[in-house]
């Protein structure tokens, strides 16, 4: 099967498969949607679909496995970071791109109506396994403490990604940036990782951040989610 040419406007098949995934996902329940289906959104024929997938289900993984690993995280947290300027800039970049407000709106589907056990069990695992690439951690020697934490923030996310397709149309940014979600955020982060936490809480609670003092080339603009 002839490859498409770099400079070509038409996207290889693979990838338009898996657009073709996310199309049908949003008009229907996913125990509905066929190869079929997909080989005729994407406009490729059954044999291009099989060189690529042995089926439904592995389209599916792979195209959940893109939208999580192209979802940007922020960088493993050190002790020296300001957690309320670092919140904004990761979060005002993340509502700002309009492709990662696509990867949103596709991963709030794998949480929808429309979605399956099957999926949802998908999106935990990659979201699971992400984490711990990004955090450095050993996947086969995880303590439970940090095992636990693992499983609740990728439910929270998943949480969140169930609301998304309200919440984001009447999310106030005050709140998405307030300087208490910020803190909450990297200390759950950084328990996770492997960074000296004393450190970190001695310089938030003693010397080094004052919540709401971001610098004014931090400060994300009123229309970041528009």
């Amino acid at each position: 099967m002839p490859r498409p040419r770099r400079d070509s406007e038409i996207l290889p098949a693979k990838e338009r498969l898996e657009n073709a995934f996310w199309e049908l996902l949003s008009e229907r329940e996913y125990r509905k949607i066929t190869v079929t289906d997909i080989v005729r959104t994407a406009d490729v024929n059954r044999n291009s679909f099989y060189y690529h997938f042995a089926g439904l289900p592995e389209l599916a993984d792979s195209a959940i496995l893109h939208a999580v690993e192209n979802t940007p995280l922020p960088s493993a947290p050190n002790a020296n970071f300001n957690p309320d300027n670092e919140w904004r800039k990761h979060v005002t970049a993340l509502l700002r791109e309009p492709e990662q407000r696509q990867r949103l709106d596709r991963l709030a589907l794998l949480a929808g109506p429309h979605s399956s056990p099957e999926l949802v069990e998908s999106l935990q695992d990659f979201g699971r396994l992400t984490l711990i690439s990004v955090l450095g951690l050993d996947a086969d020697h995880l303590d439970l403490k940090t095992d636990l934490m693992l499983d609740f923030t990728v439910g929270g996310m998943l949480a969140v990604l169930r609301r998304w397709p309200k919440l984001h149309e009447q999310l106030p940014m005050d709140t998405v940036f307030n300087e208490d979600l910020a803190v909450l955020a990297t200390g759950m982060f950084m328990s996770m990782s492997k960074t000296d936490m004393l450190g970190y809480w001695k310089r938030i609670f003693s010397s080094g951040f004052v919540p709401g003092q971001a610098s004014h080339d931090d400060q994300a603009p009123q229309s970041a989610a528009q």
